[in-house]
């Protein structure tokens, strides 16, 4: 079996390139070690996961905010089986929709472990043990990422848990521990807030969210006390152990060897995924991977071995579902003879809690570090009325503008509906659009989106009209 591309991987990077390059006239194949196709984003990732947010999101609602509304709600109940079902049907549905569309481009699709005899042979292992190889003129590597799970933290996938074990529990826990206060444990972690549980949250930095803008983690943080999670920043985990009905946490501050414990019904360990090589046969084409196993790649995205590319979680940048597929595209462009050009810094980044935190661009801390003259404009959405009347105020929009141009350098936001809302900023950051531009456009009211054009107002001579 030869092809023009073969694509290992069938996540939102792998699967978005062999569409791209079936569009482009290619003869493609997938190889996928699951049974599904999808990837970690469909199948234990970001669909699931944002199938529970807004699950929770509504009994939250319908818990605390129902009555102001003047809508009474007797007998309030979670029934966290129907939840995680729904959540699967949802998954389904999805994987679904990716293997209607490799039929409709006439994606030749094998399931299992995928590997390199030579940079243009794959062999493909199939779960019966049966082997067989392919031929590409072109591969692209895209297998995605695991959860790191270090051995002092005795990860079982019973009590001590990853964000795939947590996407499954049938019974809300009384009490959940989260290692690590980036993306994936506060998302997961304000679910089972919402639906009850007590969460304690132990973060080795000084704040949540690092490597995002300061006031926006700050107000998350606020928003996510309110649900009663709480917070031992700058602190660190010395020993976790799974027991048959419990875990249990020992931690301490990060100078100190006074060690505090937890017990509690789950340990959920969020630091960060790795990329996943595993098993991929690297040596025998003689493709290197960094100190954090990493496959090192070209500005092009190539391997040392020619033909071979890797795109998404495995090489460097952030691990995100869009920035993949926009790599994916990228790569079968460039296969086809196309000139494709991608620009990392306007790849955005979302954290799914609510309020929802957006971003784009470069934050405060980068610019100072570069050297680079900068003006600031904030604008909270407790001064909209479209925010009041949603009950939906907590937050703020931030324009970070250049001092001298007035070009807009990054945009961060947090408060409801800003994964949405960073669409504009990306569009607008696309066109090197100024602070002035934004705050000359009129937005409809009363929207969310309102508080963009004020705080570019605000970036504009502190010009804000409802502060």
């Amino acid at each position: 079996m030869e092809f023009d591309l073969i694509v290992i991987g069938s996540g939102p990077g792998g699967y978005v390139a062999a569409i791209r390059g079936a569009q482009l006239g290619m003869k493609v194949a997938i190889v996928e070690r699951y049974s599904t196709l999808g990837g970690t984003c469909l199948n234990v990732g970001c669909i699931p996961s944002k199938a529970l947010l807004d699950s929770s999101e509504h009994y939250h609602n319908a818990s605390e905010k129902f009555e102001l509304h003047g809508i009474d709600v007797s007998d309030l109940k979670v029934n966290m089986k129907q939840m995680i079902k729904r959540k699967n049907d949802v998954v389904s549905q999805t994987c679904d929709g990716v293997s209607f569309l490799m039929k409709k481009n006439k994606i030749e699709v094998l399931h299992g472990h995928g590997s390199f005899v030579d940079k243009n042979t794959i062999s493909v292992k199939d779960n019966d043990g049966n082997t067989k190889e392919i031929k590409g003129k072109h591969i692209i590597i895209a297998t995605g990422s695991k959860p790191i799970t270090p051995e002092v933290f005795k990860y079982d996938k019973q009590r001590v848990i990853t964000s795939t074990e947590a996407l499954n529990i049938e019974s809300v826990p009384k009490s959940m521990v989260i290692i690590g206060g980036g993306v994936i444990g506060l998302e997961l972690g304000s679910v089972y807030a919402r639906l009850g549980t007590k969460v304690d949250v132990i973060e080795y930095e000084d704040r949540i969210l690092n490597g995002m803008d300061k006031d926006c983690a700050k107000e998350l943080q606020r928003a996510m006390k309110k649900l009663g999670v709480t917070f031992h920043l700058g602190h660190k985990v010395n020993k976790v152990k799974g027991y048959k009905n419990h875990a249990v946490v020992e931690y301490s501050k990060k100078d100190s060897e006074d060690n505090q414990e937890l017990k509690v019904d789950y340990c959920l360990i969020a630091i960060g995924r790795r990329p996943y090589t595993e098993g991929l046969g690297l040596d025998n084409i003689g493709v290197k991977t960094d100190d954090r196993g990493r496959i090192e790649v070209n500005e092009h995205l190539e391997t040392g071995a020619k033909g071979v590319y890797a795109i998404g979680d495995v090489i460097k940048g952030a691990m995100l579902a869009h920035k993949a597929s926009e790599e994916g595209v990228l790569v079968a462009e460039r296969i086809a003879g196309e000139a494709p050009h991608m620009d990392y810094n306007l790849i955005p980044g979302v954290v799914y809690t609510w309020p929802e935190v957006a971003a784009v661009g470069r934050t405060e801390e980068q610019l100072k570090a570069q050297d680079i003259p900068y003006k600031v404009g904030k604008f909270p959405f407790k001064a909209l009325g479209r925010a009041r009347a949603s009950t939906d105020t907590e937050g703020l929009v931030k324009i970070i503008a250049h001092k001298d141009t007035d070009e807009v350098l990054g945009v961060h936001m947090c408060g409801p509906r800003t994964a949405d809302l960073i669409a504009s900023a990306v569009s607008l950051m696309e066109y090197r659009a100024s602070a002035e531009d934004i705050a000359r456009m009129s937005a409809a009211h009363p929207t969310f989106a309102e508080a963009i054009k004020e705080a570019a107002l605000a970036a504009t001579e502190d010009r804000a009209l409802h502060v």
